[in-house]
């Protein structure tokens, strides 16, 4: 796996700073903060992570091969970059979107690595992001739906940063009338028709939908270990591969995948045994589920696991928030938390660690031969 190692040390960068600076050209404003060339550095200290950044691996096999890219992203400030328990997503150009704990909520990447801008500073504690291109044709606008865990809430924001609404605690749904604190959303999709689900998985394990205008329609799951309920609905995706859209939910704890229509009647249970699957995503006829215990794993329309990226051997560093830099190994993730691909196929994925990591694996031609 060709690895990408967050913690690159170029120079140091305000995080107040601001300009113009790179895609997407009309991301510019007071919600994004951008980076000034003349604040760059060309003598870096050594990466804490070295092995990572020279190093590149190759894993998966047969048509679904991957190679790590060391050295893919690029920080021009000193220090780790900070504590990733969020989302990754990337947009139709390729900029790939990440969230840390940090000042910088939301940091942007060039196709090549580069950290472009970061915005979204006081929606700090983002947990999970979907990108949604929304009306038709050279119409067409890409949107950043983001989790905001620690403000409890959904944020509808421009790929500039600017924040178009937000939907807070679902009152209609009558679930936290006791105690609307416990409302604690990890994950949001949107389906084709434009309505908006938003899991609960923090909290009381109910998924919410909404119609493209916010109205409140229905709630459902619930706390349990039967078909249909959760032990923490951590994820959520709008499987388009066939021809009926359909929910998928990441059941954690459950560890299995549960599919409903988008009208919220349970249908069945896809996958189970999983190793704590936090996030998926889509590409052709993939679905990539990151699985906090260590591994990424690759599945085909029928749900059949067809390639497994990054599986730890060491079950100590499995969920485990707290591997620091030099522990890292070349094609192998400790905590898978999100993980996306680009137009191309190629798979990012985020770790669940202090430092923060995210890494970039370039996709292979299929091996015939395998």
């Amino acid at each position: 796996m060709r690895y990408v190692a967050c913690v690159a040390v170029l120079a140091v960068w305000s995080a107040g700073s601001a300009g113009s600076f790179a895609h997407p050209p009309e991301a510019s404003g007071e919600s994004g903060h951008f980076l000034h060339a003349e604040h760059w550095s060309h003598a870096a200290p050594a990466p804490i992570d070295g092995l990572a950044l020279t190093h590149a691996v190759t894993l998966g096999h047969g048509d679904h091969r991957y190679e790590s890219v060391p050295d893919w992203c690029k920080l021009p400030f000193e220090g780790p970059m900070g504590n990733t328990h969020g989302g990754l997503v990337v947009d139709k150009s390729g900029f790939v979107y990440t969230n840390t704990d940090t000042a910088r909520s939301i940091m942007v990447f060039a196709p090549d690595g580069t950290l472009v801008r970061t915005f979204g500073h006081e929606f700090v504690g983002i947990h999970h992001m979907v990108i949604v291109l929304e009306g038709s044709g050279e119409e067409a606008v890409e949107f950043l739906y983001a989790v905001h865990l620690a403000g409890d809430a959904v944020v509808k924001f421009t790929l500039a940063g600017e924040v178009v609404w937000r939907l807070g605690v679902p009152a209609e749904s009558g679930k936290y009338d006791d105690n609307p604190g416990a409302y604690n959303p990890t994950s949001v999709a949107v389906a084709p028709g434009g309505d908006i689900y938003v899991a609960d998985g923090y909290g009381r394990n109910w998924i919410h939908q909404f119609d493209k205008d916010r109205n409140y329609l229905r709630s459902f799951g619930g706390p349990g270990k039967e078909p249909g309920q959760f032990q923490t609905c951590h994820g959520l995706g709008i499987d388009t591969r066939s021809d009926t859209p359909m929910l998928i939910v990441c059941d954690r704890e459950g560890r299995r995948l549960q599919r409903f229509t988008l009208d919220g009647a349970f249908v069945d249970v896809v996958a189970t045994d999983l190793r704590r699957p936090c996030a998926i995503a889509f590409w052709g006829g993939l679905m990539g589920v990151a699985e906090l215990e260590g591994r990424v794993v690759l599945m085909d329309k029928d749900f059949k696991i067809v390639s497994t990226l990054g599986d730890n051997p060491d079950r100590g560093q499995w969920a485990n928030h707290g591997v620091p830099p030099e522990a890292w190994q070349p094609g192998v993730f400790t905590a898978p938390h999100s993980m996306n691909f680009d137009s191309a196929g190629n798979v990012y994925v985020q770790d669940w660690n202090a430092s923060g990591r995210i890494s970039k694996l370039q996709r292979l031609p299929p091996d015939r031969d395998q």
